[in-house]
C-alpha cells in the first residue's frame, strides 16, 4: 500500500484514496498516542450503529502514522451547499437532524467533554483569574453523556450518490453536553465568516432540540477558550473575544 492519489490536504495531514480504502497520513507532529486515540474514538463510535466509514487498520507508511478506513464515494455537504445555494435551507435541516441523531447515541468509553475542555482551558493564554472563572462555569454546567462529534461541520459529512449521509473525522469525539457541541459548531461557522449561517444553524438546532438559545450561548465562552489553543493568531483573537461576552444565564 503506497499513498499516491491525494484527494485532500489539511494542516499536518493528507488524505489519499487507494481503491475502496481511505488513507489519512499524519505528519511527524502527531504522536503515536494522538493517532491511536483518534482510531480508538472512531472504532468506539462505529459501535453505535451510526453511518461512519469502517475502520480497517492503523499502520506506518514512509515512517509516518496512518489510519486506513473505508472510502465513502460522494460529495461533502459543504461542496453540495456551495454548488446548490438554493437548497441551503434543505441542507441545513439535514445537517441539524444528523447532529441530533449523533447526540441521541451514548458512547460511555469515550473521554468526557468537560475533562477535555478543562485541560484546554489550562493550556490557553488566558490569565489565571479568567481560567478560574471558566473552570467554575464549566463545573456548574449540566452533566450529560451524549455523543459529541467535537468538529461537526458540513465538510465532515459525506453524502453518497443515493443520498445516504456518512459522518467522518472523529478525532475530537467525546461524551458530554450536546449544547457544548452545538456551541462549537456555531463558532466554527463564525470563524469561517459565515455569521448568517451560524445564526440560522443555532436557530434550527435550538428549535429541533427544544433547547433554549440562551443556554447554548452560555457555553460560548468556555468552548471558545478551549478551542483557542494552537489556533492561528487571527482565529485565536476571534475566539478569545467570546470569552468575556455577557453572561447569558
Amino acid at each position: 500500500m503506497k499513498p499516491e492519489n491525494c484527494i485532500s490536504e489539511r494542516i499536518n495531514k493528507k488524505i489519499y484514496r487507494d481503491g475502496d480504502r481511505c488513507i489519512k497520513l499524519f505528519d511527524e507532529v502527531f504522536s503515536k498516542a494522538d493517532v491511536l486515540n483518534e482510531a480508538l474514538n472512531h472504532a468506539r463510535v462505529e459501535e453505535t450503529g451510526l453511518n461512519v466509514p469502517e475502520l480497517f487498520e492503523v499502520t506506518r507508511l514512509d515512517g509516518k502514522w496512518a489510519i486506513v478506513s473505508q472510502f465513502i464515494e460522494g460529495e461533502s455537504l459543504s461542496e453540495l451547499i456551495a454548488s446548490n445555494p438554493k437548497k441551503y435551507d434543505e441542507y441545513m435541516e439535514m445537517f441539524v437532524d444528523l447532529q441530533l441523531k449523533i447526540q441521541s447515541k451514548s458512547c460511555p468509553l469515550l473521554s468526557r467533554l468537560t475533562d477535555k475542555m478543562n485541560r484546554k482551558i489550562d493550556l490557553s493564554d488566558l490569565d489565571d483569574t479568567t481560567k478560574y472563572d471558566l473552570h467554575t462555569r464549566l463545573d456548574g454546567m449540566k452533566k450529560h453523556v451524549k455523543l459529541c462529534h467535537g468538529d461537526y461541520t458540513p465538510s465532515n459529512i459525506i453524502i453518497t450518490p443515493d443520498g445516504t449521509p456518512y459522518i467522518i473525522d472523529w478525532a475530537h469525539a467525546t461524551q458530554g453536553n450536546a449544547s457544548a457541541d452545538a456551541a462549537r459548531t456555531y463558532l466554527t461557522f463564525c470563524l469561517e465568516g459565515n455569521i448568517a449561517g451560524a445564526e440560522k444553524y443555532l436557530e434550527l438546532f435550538c428549535t429541533k432540540s427544544q433547547t433554549e438559545k440562551k443556554y447554548v450561548q452560555s457555553w460560548m465562552p468556555v468552548v471558545a477558550a478551549s478551542q483557542s489553543v494552537k489556533k492561528k493568531d487571527k482565529e485565536k483573537e476571534i475566539l478569545l473575544s467570546w470569552v468575556n461576552v455577557v453572561d447569558y444565564e
